[in-house]
């Protein structure tokens, strides 16, 4: 007896099948010859034949017999199925006792075989059109019943193992049939609806296929049009390649393709067209990839600040500080700088020196006057006209990834219904936000984190304090005399002599000619009205020049009132004469620094108080402290306050006037007044006062002090608290002055001669 196992085969009565010898070998202990009887036994699970054991085999098998051997195969005919009883498996042998398991005949053999010729024209309708076919048709034809059908096409049809199983062990031969037809048809249409799945697919891929390789072709012939006719390329080609070239991330390379195939629908005539193109102009059009790190030389980079800027000791300091700190750690690092200062004191133009010593772009972002938070953030393309922001357009122009931003005028931002566009650059300044900033008009993140951002305002006043949390104020006082001299020697002159095409040596502008402009022509705290005046004097010298009137022009200060045709500007002076009551204070302005007298009178009334000079409400208040320290201070002339109305003026009345430094000067005012006392002309003070008669710290002294220098003034008082301030004020300005530090109105006094 030959035991056979298998886990899936199925094997019904009365079918003929072809085994290879080999195969009958290994289960045989002996030679093979016709009419050895062979059992085979279905599997519970898949094994290996060394695994099975007894209770791994179903419990109804097939019997069969071996009719012919030929070479190297033998054919076996299924005779009926038995049941196994006593099953024993030892090393790989089977052995098992083996009883008959009749059919019960409950079908008429006319019906089945009926069924059986359904069941083959079914199964070679199904298969008449595939390549399977045209070999098999013949052996299905050959087919005798419904078993050999049922039996060589369920391996076929993936008829599943417990089906296989069941149809083998059914007694009634009506179920059996039933169920083989079932299985049969159920599979053949598993089958159909996978065939015609994968027909369907390998349709769709031969589409794909072609389509792809349509598409590859017309790549390449375009690719050959455009190297042969390059003015000929068409936008969508052109931005096919910038998409590629431009080293995108994945959410703008998206973004970018998404608004290509709305382009390439849209077609030239289309009415988003432009807008269309507009976006993937601008996008394409940055710079995407990480710029490589340059290295930076410390030393090349404090040569190009002292070459372009005279002064600013502690400002260029403050920058090679963050330069360092970006050397050491390879990428931007450090605070948000916000340089503030008066106009023309240099702002903006360091930022291009610090452009050019660390090597990278540089790009201004003018903010003045900006009240639609689209400005900074973008309008959304759903609006007709929309823009980028600011930021990212000026990202565009530098060319680069990582260049110097100088924002400049971030004080004179505007809130209104528009939005808070000073709100939106607090995601721009941030380093924890800026690396995916996102520009509404180009809907996707950009990164920020690489731009060195430089801030320029006139006052911190109007800067909202999250705002101004994010930078480093850093200040830029006015220049003296002296640092505007060797600025206007250093680099006016020379350039707006270039810039009007005169020679070296056709233009001579004396020394004490360039003081008198300073002096004369100029009020201000920078240098920008100084070198509108050297450009003025540059274009007449080119008027004589051009005109043959002269090869060398020699400018003097004799010259000057007609060069420039305009007179001398008249500066504030101390006065000559000593007169009680009036005493000189000092004042800051946009411009710079300015005396400011402050004049008192007493006249015949009924204790009133009379302000004049377009005093605002901070001065107001200053002059009702002062008025209250002098009664504490003298109470013995209590009674000139009630028995005369006060008048207290500060000239140049139609200059509107307000701030908390005036306080000092009003109250020594006022005491030089009741006591009778003048003040020497060449004292002058700044600070505001508490009614404890406490000096309180004031701001921009550096330009206060310059101020008194310009105007003749000896002495200075300056509050206690703004000692420290003194570092930054010109050191020839405090070696002209006396700056005398006080805590106490009443030291003021005592110094001033009053007390």
């Amino acid at each position: 007896m030959i035991y056979i196992t298998y886990y899936n085969m199925l094997s019904l009565p009365d079918v003929s099948c072809y085994f290879q010898l080999d195969y009958l070998k290994r289960h045989s202990d002996k030679e093979i010859s016709a009419g050895d009887k062979v059992i085979f036994m279905m599997l519970k699970s898949e094994k290996k034949e060394s695994e099975v054991t007894a209770a791994d085999i179903y419990p109804v098998a097939t019997r069969g017999t071996i009719e012919s051997i030929g070479d190297g195969w033998a054919l076996i005919r299924t005779l009926g199925r038995v049941s196994l009883d006593s099953v024993s498996v030892n090393n790989g042998t089977f052995n098992a006792e083996v009883r008959s398991r009749s059919d019960i005949e409950d079908m008429d053999p006319a019906l089945i075989d009926e069924k059986f010729q359904s069941m083959r024209s079914a199964l070679l309708k199904t298969f008449k059109d595939t390549e399977w076919l045209p070999g098999s048709r013949n052996t299905i034809m050959r087919w005798t019943n419904i078993n050999e059908l049922v039996t060589f096409s369920s391996t076929l049809l993936q008829i599943s193992n417990e089906d296989k199983y069941a149809i083998l062990e059914e007694d009634s031969l009506r179920c059996r049939v039933e169920m083989m037809e079932k299985a049969f048809y159920e599979s053949l249409e598993l089958y159909k609806v996978n065939s015609e799945a994968r027909s369907a697919e390998a349709k769709s891929n031969e589409q794909l296929y072609r389509e792809q390789a349509i598409k590859r072709q017309i790549s390449f012939l375009e690719e050959e049009l455009d190297k042969m006719h390059p003015e000929n390329i068409t936008d969508v080609r052109k931005f096919e390649k910038k998409i590629a070239d431009s080293g995108m991330n994945e959410i703008a390379r998206a973004e970018a393709e998404k608004v290509l195939n709305r382009m390439r629908q849209e077609g030239k005539d289309g009415h988003e067209y432009g807008m269309l193109y507009d976006y993937l102009d601008f996008v394409t059009a940055l710079v995407w990839k990480k710029e490589k790190v340059k290295k930076i030389d410390l030393k090349t980079a404090e040569k190009v600040l002292d070459s372009e800027h005279y002064g600013l000791e502690k400002t260029k300091r403050r920058i090679i500080e963050q330069i360092a700190v970006m050397a050491l750690r390879k990428k931007q690092a450090g605070s948000i700088l916000l340089f503030v200062g008066a106009p023309g004191t240099g702002k903006t133009s360091i930022g291009q020196s610090i452009a050019k010593a660390l090597k990278r772009s540089y790009v201004r972002v003018s903010l003045g006057g900006i009240r639609d938070e689209a400005e900074i953030r973008g309008h959304r393309r759903t609006y007709i006209g929309a823009m980028p922001g600011r930021i990212m357009d000026g990202i565009r122009r530098s060319g680069s990834s990582n260049p110097v931003m100088v924002l400049d005028e971030v004080d004179k931002l505007v809130r209104d219904y528009g939005g808070d566009p000073s709100s939106a650059l607090l995601e721009v300044l941030d380093p924890e936000q800026n690396a995916t900033f996102t520009d509404h008009y180009m809907n996707v993140p950009y990164d920020l984190s690489d731009v060195l951002f430089v801030c320029t305002a006139n006052s911190t006043d109007t800067i909202p304090e999250p705002l101004l949390n994010r930078m480093e104020v850093i200040s830029f006082p006015g220049y003296s005399a002296l640092e505007k001299f060797e600025i206007a020697k250093r680099h006016l002159l020379p350039k707006a002599m270039e810039k009007a095409g005169i020679g070296k040596r056709n233009l001579v502008l004396s020394d004490e000619a360039i003081k008198s402009i300073i002096s004369d022509y100029t009020m201000e705290a920078g240098v920008r009205t100084l070198k509108n005046r050297l450009d003025t004097i540059c274009r007449m010298a080119a008027v004589k020049i051009v005109r043959g009137e002269s090869k060398r022009v020699s400018v003097g200060p004799e010259d000057l009132r007609d060069l420039l045709d305009m007179s001398p500007i008249r500066h504030d002076r101390i006065l000559e004469e000593k007169r009680a009551g009036i005493v000189t204070g000092l004042a800051w302005t946009a411009a710079g620094g300015e005396i400011l007298f402050i004049e008192t009178m007493f006249t015949k009334g009924e204790g009133k108080l009379v302000i004049t000079g377009q005093l605002g409400d901070v001065m107001k208040e200053s002059v009702m402290i002062a008025v209250s320290l002098v009664k504490s201070l003298f109470p013995d002339k209590a009674d000139l306050f009630k028995e005369n109305d006060l008048h207290v003026h500060v000239p140049s009345g139609a200059v509107p006037k307000d701030g908390p430094s005036a306080g000092i000067t009003l109250t020594v005012a006022l005491a030089s007044l009741v006591s009778g006392s003048p003040v020497k002309s060449s004292y002058a003070m700044t600070g505001e006062v508490s009614l404890r008669g406490a000096l309180m710290p004031i701001g921009g002294l550096a330009e206060k002090l310059m101020a008194a220098e310009r105007a003749g003034v000896r002495e200075v008082f300056i509050p206690e608290e703004n000692t420290d301030d003194l570092k930054d004020v010109a050191e020839a300005t405090r070696n002209n002055l006396k700056i005398t530090p006080v805590h106490l109105v009443t030291d003021v006094l005592k110094n001033v001669g009053i007390l």
